[in-house]
């Protein structure tokens, strides 16, 4: 592995300030031993905030992050709905049936091991038009922690398997539960992945009330927001129903009611660049809702 393959990559402004300081604290504590407190209270401070940076799934800090849709989305009144650690062969296809029936998009983050498992239901997602990303290749909360290699070992598998199953290469990376560290954002680069977060979720993982999950995804409501749920890992409500099956078709009806439509990921940002419209969410934050 060497650094060259990095060149490309333009760290943020935190990014770069860490870079400096990291190498300015040594040598400030060779010329005046006696500042040695105060530049290892800088360089924590630092490390801290980096650390906060990557536990904070919609932060842009430590690179670029989508935590809405281009601007030219929102203008067309666009909209995206994620679904995250599919595929499941139960309730995937219910999902996608819902989705069928209102004529809707959605961009799957699918973990590759499972799409190696359910290669079938992976290709039918694709077939009836919507996206298929990376959502890493096992699931694992170890990715906060790796390396350079680490990352790229990661990532590069899972973009591999899930070619291979939908014979498309994912172009959007979503981490488990959003966790992830500063080493992330040059391997990101170096394989042409954007980083998804979201702009609001609805915690459809714990939370079975299908009430409350919707209430979380519809308060403040607009064009541009992506929507975060959950197919395999979905908690089930008191009737043992999939929790996900329970709010996707109030929120179709919301979304519709807003005049607002769905796109995958994918159709927004070739649309953005066929308009050459500058991608500035690569540093854009928006506030959580």
């Amino acid at each position: 592995m060497t650094l060259s393959a990095y060149r490309n990559w333009q760290p943020t402004p935190l990014m770069k300030t860490s870079f400096v300081l990291t190498l300015a604290a040594p040598l400030a504590i060779a010329i005046h031993p006696a500042i040695w407190p105060w530049a290892l209270a800088v360089v924590l401070a630092d490390h801290l905030l980096l650390t906060f940076a990557g536990l904070w799934p919609r932060c842009s800090w430590a690179g670029s992050n989508w935590t809405s849709l281009p601007p030219a989305s929102a203008e067309r009144g666009e909209i995206a709905i994620t679904i995250d650690d599919g595929p499941d062969p139960e309730i995937t296809l219910a999902v996608l049936d819902v989705l069928d029936r209102y004529g809707a998009k959605a961009t799957f983050f699918c973990i590759a091991e499972n799409a190696q498992s359910y290669p079938d239901l992976c290709r039918d997602i694709v077939k009836r038009g919507h996206g298929v990303e990376n959502h890493s290749m096992q699931h694992k909360y170890h990715l906060p922690f790796l390396l350079l290699d680490g990352w790229l070992a990661e990532l590069n598998t899972a973009q591999d398997a899930l070619t291979k199953v939908t014979g498309i290469r994912p172009r959007f990376f979503r981490p488990p539960v959003g966790l992830r560290n500063p080493w992330l954002d040059p391997v990101l680069n170096r394989l042409d992945l954007q980083l998804a977060s979201w702009t609001r979720r609805g915690f459809d993982t714990v939370q079975r009330d299908p009430q409350v999950v919707l209430a979380r995804l519809l308060k403040g409501l607009k064009a541009g927001d992506i929507l975060l749920l959950h197919d395999r890992n979905a908690a089930r409500t008191a009737e043992d129903v999939p929790v996900i099956l329970e709010v996707l078709p109030a929120l179709l009806d919301a979304i519709a009611a807003a005049k607002l439509h769905t796109v995958t990921l994918g159709e927004s940002l070739d649309r953005s660049r066929h308009m050459q419209e500058p991608l500035f969410n690569r540093t854009h934050q928006t506030a959580e809702t």
